[in-house]
């Protein structure tokens, strides 16, 4: 009999449900039970790649090519597993699964409505994610927060499966308690409402993870006892944190998994859990005493007066990992490459770090600031790493400055470049002309293989790998031989296509670009390694 866990929102969005059900779904692991965990976004939207993730944040990609919301990529970097498209749904997707199975009579002549066949295909889909996982135990995260229109469905999905199987699903509602700093005082009352607006779904809460600035203390806990009908010991504290990383061991320390198995009426598989592994590379955090500066130069980060860092989530926590193994702290910047544009000398304050990122991204607002970017690391022998579109703006600047093609570009800004030194790829051009965007892209894992001798290799330590990819447009291999002789390296191409997957500068202690994401493959256990070589080259250059 598989087990449910269904983690809800309430009070307001960014609580932390992603890192919750991450913890709770590896504690669970800790304690002998396979695991997973499923993501069910309230967007109409089909998938999460025709999002702006300014508004939506980072769109991650599975091994199996779909482009999912970033908790998909929480739960693989705590799970250390890779979660599959089975596991990320939409509103959108169901609905559009109900109308086509409507189209072809597949519910024989009856009227389909809302409630109960949208339900139902939401059910589906978390017991199809858990059979094709063979998880005994699965997490089912609602996104949004409860009390909005957009989640009821999914809601009502909950409701019926614990209707059906009363003792196969939990409810945990992650809720927030503010402390108005004219009060002094941690209040409950906003999570009380919540509580009240997830009965008014048909849903009583078993568990309340506290997520506030403070430790909760017995009154409050006391408190929501009272009035949102729980255990006083299963209203469990959530306090801010240094690092999402340390949110399974509190959880340890409240006996939260316990606590879980006991409501789903199992016992733990294990005499002990066994968190050894996890506590050492957490107290990594706390014991590194060097700091490098770390530059990220992108476009994606502006939301009015605010920084959205979850634009490149995967590649933060990439970098962060990569630095905590190996005994350093990170100190990032956000550099908008458009100040570059309009202030060419202010590119002078990339001299102040020990490394520079430029993340994927889309179209031409900032090129010219990050291909100046490129020039400015690539002259000043700082490590750069580029990471698809990034890789993509390094080609442009070699070719424009060391390979005397001033006028090169890709084909995505300047469709008549005398150079196109990235173009469409061939499969692709025919969807662009179509408008067929959505989930089309060269997407999911795709095989590389590796040049002796050079970083990539030195980094990986093997010849042949596999990396997840998402864009339409690649190295042009019309140039190839050209660029190798002014000193370009290629040192991974995919064998099936002869695709060019990562380039390299000779003679720079760290200057690498790659058409995937190898942000998507870490793990917190174990970093990737081409984030872990452009890090130890930092560091290297950091001591200069």
């Amino acid at each position: 009999m598989r087990k449910y866990i269904f983690v809800i929102g309430g009070v307001m969005s960014s609580v932390g449900k992603g890192v919750v059900s991450s913890s709770i779904a590896y504690l669970l692991q800790t304690k002998g039970y396979r695991t997973t965990a499923v993501k069910a976004d309230p967007y109409i939207n089909v998938d999460a790649g025709t999002m702006n993730p300014v508004e939506h944040g980072e769109v991650f990609v599975t091994e199996d090519g779909d482009e999912t919301d970033q908790d998909i990529g929480n739960y693989e970097r705590f799970l250390n597993q890779n979660i599959s498209r089975a596991n990320y749904m939409t509103t959108g997707r169901v609905y559009l699964s109900v109308i086509e199975r409507e189209r072809n009579l597949e519910y024989a002549g009856k009227c389909v409505e809302v409630v109960p066949h949208i339900p139902q295909e939401i059910i589906n889909r978390i017991e199809k994610a858990a059979n094709a996982s063979r998880s005994e135990i699965t997490i089912v995260e609602i996104g949004g927060t409860v009390g909005e229109y957009q989640n009821i469905l999914f809601l009502e999905a909950a409701r019926m499966m614990k209707m059906r199987k009363p003792n196969d699903v939990v409810f945990v509602l992650v809720s927030y308690l503010p402390i108005p700093s004219a009060v002094g005082e941690m209040k409950t009352k906003p999570t009380q409402y919540a509580a009240r607006t997830l009965n008014g779904a048909g849903i009583q809460a078993d568990f309340i993870i506290c997520r506030a600035e403070k430790e909760l203390d017995l009154p409050r806990r006391e408190k929501l006892a009272t009035f949102c009908a729980i255990d006083k010991d299963n209203a469990i504290s959530a306090p801010d944190l240094k690092s999402i990383y340390e949110e399974p061991l509190l959880f340890e320390k409240q006996n939260v998994g316990e606590k879980i198995l006991k409501k789903l009426h199992l016992k733990s598989k294990k005499s002990s859990s066994n968190l050894s592994h996890w506590t050492s590379t957490v107290s990594k955090i706390y014991s590194a005493k060097r700091n490098i500066k770390i530059a990220i130069v992108g476009k994606y980060f502006g939301t009015g007066d605010f920084t959205l860092a979850d634009s490149y989530i995967s590649v933060i926590e990439s970098v962060k990992i990569a630095c905590w193994h190996q005994n350093i702290n990170p100190k990032f910047s956000w550099i908008n490459s458009e100040q570059f544009e309009k202030d060419k000398q202010s590119i002078q304050l990339l001299r102040e770090f020990d490394g520079i990122i430029v993340p994927g991204g889309f179209g031409s607002r900032g090129i010219e600031g990050i291909i100046m970017t490129c020039e400015y690391a690539r002259k000043n022998k700082i490590p750069y790493f580029g990471l698809c579109y990034g890789m993509q703006i390094a080609v442009i600047e070699f070719a424009r400055n060391v390979a005397g093609l001033t006028k090169a570009n890709t084909e995505e800004i300047d469709p008549k470049s005398p150079d196109p030194v990235i173009h469409i790829m061939k499969e692709q051009k025919e969807k662009v002309l179509k408008k067929d965007y959505g989930g089309s892209m060269r997407l999911g894992a795709y095989e590389c293989k590796l040049a002796k001798g050079t970083k990539a290799f030195e980094a990986y330590q093997r010849q042949t790998i596999f990396e997840r990819h998402r864009h339409r447009y690649e190295f042009n291999n019309d140039y190839r031989d050209n660029f190798e002789k002014h000193g370009l390296v290629i040192s991974g191409v995919n064998p099936q296509n002869n695709l060019v997957e990562i380039i390299e500068i000779k003679n720079h202690p760290f200057f690498v670009g790659v058409q995937f994401h190898p942000e998507f493959k870490t793990r917190f256990l174990s970093p990737h390694p081409l984030f872990s070589a452009f890090i130890i080259a930092s560091s290297k250059s950091s001591s200069k």
